[in-house]
């Protein structure tokens, strides 16, 4: 399964919707409920999954899932 596919399960489990699609594009402002207490919730879910860990400065420059995809792979790869 790649990121993109475990990541898309890890949005769904924490925004409880089944039907979210996500692509590199999408943003906060695609996912209805993707609010600032989400985005921890998700942030610690994904480091859950992936068994890595963010910082605080490395999780504020992402802009959108395809630099969340990048993060999860680099640090993947970092281990």
């Amino acid at each position: 399964m790649s990121t993109q596919e475990r990541l898309q399960e890890v949005f769904r489990d924490v925004f409880d919707d089944e039907e979210i699609i996500i692509g590199n594009e999408t943003t906060a402002d695609d996912i209805e409920g993707w609010d600032s207490l989400s985005h921890v919730a998700l942030i610690v879910a994904v480091q859950d999954e992936f068994d890595i860990k963010f910082s605080i400065v490395e999780t504020s420059a992402l802009k959108n899932v395809g630099d969340f995809i990048k993060l999860i792979d680099n640090k993947i790869e970092g281990k």
